[in-house]
Formats: structure tokens, sequence, C-alpha cells
């Protein structure tokens, strides 16, 4: 590892030995001396030029240490509780490092590295085919001068080396095998991820615009946009946090009146459904529901008993084209959204068809 080999040379020392490159990687990384940490730094200063080596190199270019979700994803064990940190032979307990979620970089990096190893192995194994095949020719041509007892035995030699080099590939394509499949999963979490709203746990912004764009070609469907009255109240009197739940309440009640449709948080306190196969009057309707049934809660602070007051959202309802701009169709909704907050708000509006 290039950062291990640069402490070596920084005073003209010999090359360390592997037990004490350990030490050193666990201490870089301020890790904790566990069974898990040090097998896992094992396999990765073993065998330097190997992919999980790589791997590691590459999340920790520029002097990056590693995370324990990182040794998780590279397939290692990460044990919980605080690390040790070694400075001058005296160990003290340092801060873990922050958890941190799948990050797209280091999917990226494990990717090009699944990637590698499968090339090696696969070159590998076109490697030892063809060492084979070249022994047995030499094997063979040996036969004609040699007995045929001697011609024998050399096949069997070689045909039982080949047999455990094919066990050794064997092993490294199922070890291959898993890593893949892990990382796939990791790759499901982080797509995921990428199209969530982390505080309501709705689709976001980008989840909607695919689903948009996606609309089938000479099809419309209907888009409702959906704004909190006031929501500025309740995080002046109330705090974030407060409002962060408020917001989550009322992402839940439009999931849950207009299921079976694309319910988004766009930002803030704004949010979109989109309706396909439904006709504009009945998306009202879905609306209208979600709209009274978030105007009926009184909301109180479960700590304090304080009452936070009836919270209402104002809400703007339009048919849009799949064969038009997206900011057109969207457009329309927050028209009529306007119009909704306008004529006294806690109510739903429906814009004009395009081209009215």
């Amino acid at each position: 590892m290039e950062f291990i080999a640069a402490r070596q040379m920084q005073d003209g020392s010999a090359p360390l030995g592997l037990f004490e490159r350990i030490g050193l990687f666990l201490a870089d990384h301020r890790l904790s001396p566990e069974p898990a940490h040090y097998t896992f730094s094992y396999h990765v200063l073993s065998d330097p030029n190997g992919a999980l080596a790589r791997a590691v190199a590459a999340l920790t270019d520029g002097g990056v240490r590693l995370s324990r979700d990182d040794i998780v994803s590279l397939g290692g064990e990460a044990v919980t509780g605080p690390a040790v940190e070694l400075v001058h032979d005296t160990p003290r307990v340092a801060s873990p490092p922050p958890a941190t979620g799948p990050d797209a970089d280091a999917l990226i990096a494990r990717t090009q590295q699944q990637v590698d190893g499968f090339a090696d192995t696969v070159r590998a194994i076109h490697g030892e085919a063809v060492d084979f095949g070249r022994d047995i020719a030499a094997s063979a041509a040996a036969m004609r001068k040699d007995t045929l007892a001697d011609g024998i035995d050399e096949i069997a030699r070689l045909t039982g080396a080949m047999l455990e080099r094919v066990r050794q590939v064997e092993a490294r394509l199922a070890v291959a095998t898993r890593e893949t499949e892990e990382l796939r999963a990791a790759l499901d979490v982080a797509r995921g991820n990428a199209r969530s709203d982390p505080l309501t746990e709705l689709a976001n912004r980008r989840a909607f615009d695919e689903a948009y764009a996606n609309l089938t070609p000479g099809t419309s469907a209907i888009v409702a946009v959906c704004d909190v009255d006031h929501f500025k109240r309740v995080n002046d009197e109330f705090g974030h946090a407060v409002g962060d739940r408020v917001l989550k309440s009322i992402g839940n009640t439009l999931a849950t009146e207009c299921e079976g449709h694309l319910v988004a948080r766009l930002g803030g306190e704004e949010f979109a459904i989109l309706f396909v196969g439904l006709e504009l009057n009945e998306a009202r309707v879905l609306v209208e529901r979600a709209r009274s049934a978030i105007g009926a809660r009184r909301l109180r602070l479960r700590s304090t008993d304080a009452f936070i007051g009836t919270i209402t959202i104002s809400a703007g309802v339009a048919r849009v084209f799949a064969s038009e701009r997206q900011e057109a169709g969207i457009g329309r909704a927050d028209a009529a959204l306007y119009a909704a907050k306008r004529a006294g708000r806690n109510r739903v509006e429906i814009a004009p068809e395009a081209g009215a």
C-alpha cells in the first residue's frame, strides 16, 4: 500500500514485516485491534497487488481513512465501539468515524475493482489452460522417446496439477461471485437512496422527474402540486425538528390517501403526485380527500402536549401530456396552486385544460 511504503521510507529504515504493517494500518485508520479488523488488514496487506488492496487504495486516496461502512462494503467485518489510535506506543481512545451511507464514488471504485478482478480471473484461467496445453504437448512429445509408463506418469502428474489449479480458480470465482452479489445489492440500495427523500421516505424530485419523463408517448396523466399553508409559522414557533415531523406526517397522509400513485416531496414543504390512468376529476377527489384528512388533524407535541394547531395544504391539479415539456405541465399545476393560495388556502384548484 502506498501510505505504508511512504511511512517506511521517511527514515530510511528497512521495510517493515507484515505484522508491523498491519499494526500501522490499524492505527492509520483508527481501527481497534479486534480479530475481525486484523483479518481484514491481513487480506489487504498480504496481497498488495490484489483486488481488495486496489479497492482500499482507491477509497483511501489522498489520506482518507476507511470508515466502518467501507470495510463492510468490501466484504470485511466492522467491530462497533470506539477505535484505538496508537500514539507513541500509547493507546488512547479516539472518536469513531462518522457513519456514512452508500457513497457513489466508493461504489464506482468497487465496481471498477470488481471488473478488474473478473478480468484478472479470466486471464488466469486462460493462462492456466495455455500452460496445461503446452505441458501436455511437451509430454506427448516426450512419450515418443521415453517409455509408455514414464509418459503415463507424467500425464497423471500434469493432470493432478491442473486439477489443483482448477480448484483454486473455482474458489476465486466463488469469492468473486459472492462479492458481485453484494455489490449488486449495494448498488440497488444506492439507486433507491438516490431517488428517495430521506425525511419522508417518499420519492424525491429526481424520481418524480424520471417518472414524468417515462410517461407513455401519446398519453396523458394528472399532476397535483401541494404546498403546506403557513409552514414558516410552524418552524418559527416550534423549531425545524417539529417542522420535519409535520412534513413527514403530511407525506404519510398523502401516500395513504393516494395509494397506488407516485407521491414525491419536491423540496421544502412542497409535494407532488403523479396520477396515471385517472381522469382529472378522479384525481381531484383523491387530493381533496388527502387535504381533508390533513386539515382534520389536531397536532400536539408529545413531550409537552403543546398544541401546534391545524395544518392545511393547498393544491393545484392539472392534466399533463407526455408530448409536452415537463415545465409546461407542471407550470399549469403550479398556477392552479397559486390560485388556491389566493382564494384563501386550504383548497384544491383545477387548472384549465391545455390550450383552453
